[in-house]
């Protein structure tokens, strides 16, 4: 089958990972409905969601830690649905890091390959190499106790490497990081991706890591696929409101149209019109980042603004209380209870059908 791996560099390769109409349910709760996704060989795929859209369950339904209710799971072109988690060619690294206390870091790293009676000669080959790419080789006398979170990662990464596996797995890896580790994180595990070839299907709630390192982004919800896209069409183009108020920080804002003179305007507002007239109840969205205060606009009454260094960002309410966010550049002078306006480009305003929340496709008004 054509186009099934791609061969890094040195050697590793990634292979293309599938699901068909893939369901999981727990008795009446569906956990995972009707999911068909491709991923490509060597690429980095982020599962994107809230807590219990099902992004973990589909991430176990490729490692075969879950079986699927329905559908099939494919990777490199073969069906793995019901095999077990050894013969689907997967390394996975979970959220806890699962490292055994009692063994040295070498030891934990190399536990999968004893396991499988992997030659002692080959076992050092691959410990050495995986210790390398990492820069832990200092650390393999040491147990987890003795470690800090992001050396545990390093080593939780290792025993993916040492799998040598085309396809890797990751559940959340940073969540127990803090915030400036899981910067630094965030880019070793995106170099040593692209280093190795390999197809990582990696499983996170936070937005950031997913615009950051992902090539595809599969935004979930409910069990379903709202959005599978790579970032900046997700963040440009987003499917439906749900999509355009998950990704971006702050989020987008979403305003219920209302018929007014000239178009649709924002409830509880005389205008401008943001549309022209639609047969359909409707949102317009549109990013804080693409605001700016303007002499006509949008009518807003500032609650708060708070200066962060580079941007000041503004909540405000328009209409009938609606709550509205701007991110402005540098520190905007503008007080508590002040009544200003904004503008915005019309290309920058999205519109939503307001009952199915999927994109509309009219051309909006000036702003």
């Amino acid at each position: 089958m054509a186009n099934q791996a791609t061969m890094a560099a040195d050697g590793t390769s990634g292979v293309v990972v599938r699901l068909r109409g893939v369901s999981r349910r727990f008795g009446s709760v569906a956990a995972l409905n009707a999911v068909s996704l491709e991923v490509a060989a060597g690429s980095f795929c982020v599962l994107l969601g809230p807590s219990g859209c099902g992004k973990t369950t589909c991430l176990r339904i490729v490692a075969g830690l879950e079986q699927a209710s329905e559908g099939t799971v494919e990777i490199g072109g073969r069906d793995v649905t019901h095999l077990p988690p050894a013969q689907r060619g997967v390394a996975m690294v979970f959220q806890s890091y699962a490292l055994f206390p009692h063994l040295n870091v070498a030891e934990n790293i190399a536990f999968g390959l004893k396991a499988r009676s992997v030659p002692k000669p080959e076992r050092a080959r691959r410990l050495e190499r995986a210790t390398a790419i990492l820069g832990i080789g200092h650390l393999l006398g040491r147990r987890p106790g003795q470690l800090s979170g992001g050396q545990q990662q390093r080593v939780a990464l290792g025993r993916a490497i040492v799998a040598e596996s085309p396809v890797c797995l990751m559940d959340e890896p940073l969540s127990n990081l803090d915030a400036q580790l899981r910067a630094d994180m965030r880019r070793e595990i995106l170099t040593l991706q692209r280093r190795l070839g390999i197809t990582m299907l990696y499983v996170t709630h936070d937005q950031t890591e997913a615009m950051g390192m992902a090539d595809q982004v599969v935004l979930l919800r409910e069990g379903r696929i709202e959005q599978d896209a790579p970032p900046a069409d997700l963040y440009a183009q987003p499917a439906t409101a749900f999509a355009a108020s998950f990704i971006g920080t702050p989020p987008m804002n979403l305003f219920p149209l209302v018929p007014g003179a000239g178009g649709m305007v924002v409830r509880g507002t005389a205008g401008p019109p943001l549309a022209l007239p639609l047969p359909t109840q409707s949102l317009a969205g549109i990013r804080p980042e693409s605001l700016r205060l303007a002499e006509t606009g949008i009518p807003a009454t500032v609650l708060h603004a708070e200066y962060l260094g580079a941007d000041t960002v503004a909540a405000c309410t328009v209409g009938d209380g609606i709550r509205l966010l701007a991110r402005l550049p540098g520190r905007a002078a503008i007080a508590d209870g002040a009544n200003v306006h904004f503008a915005s480009d019309p290309a920058d305003v999205h519109l939503f059908d307001a009952v199915t929340g999927r994109r509309l496709q009219p051309v909006p008004q000036p702003v």
